[in-house]
This record gives structure tokens, sequence and C-alpha cells, in this order.
């Protein structure tokens, strides 16, 4: 019965490769799930950070004066 060798090692790569996501999902912590990540794209943009880069992108544009 070489069929039962070949079942139990892939069933232990299996509980392995869950055991590591798990693991890894669970070191992310509280901060973020599933179900957090997923709305990330529906946030809404802060303006503050938006207005800066903004300025930031004219302020680089803008000549340099003489003193």
């Amino acid at each position: 019965m070489s069929v039962v060798p070949l079942t139990l090692t892939i069933s232990l790569c299996l509980a392995f490769t869950f055991m590591v996501f798990f693991l890894r999902e669970h070191a992310r912590g509280p901060l973020s799930s599933p179900e957090r990540d997923s709305l990330l794209p529906l946030a809404e943009e802060s303006p503050r950070l938006a207005a800066s880069e903004a300025r930031r992108r004219t302020d680089s544009r803008a000549p340099l004066l003489p003193p």
C-alpha cells in the first residue's frame, strides 16, 4: 500500500503550510485583518497629505530668486 505514505506526506505538507500562513497572519497583530485590508481602497484620503504634496511639487518647480 504505497498510497498511504503518499497521502500522509501530502497531508503533512498541507498542515505545515497552513500553520506557516496562520502564524504569519497572527504575527501581523490586531492592527490588520483581511476585512480591514479589503476596505482600504475605499478609505478617505487625507486632504492635508494631498495639499502638502501639491505644495512640495510647486515649490520644487519655482525659480530661485536672488536674495
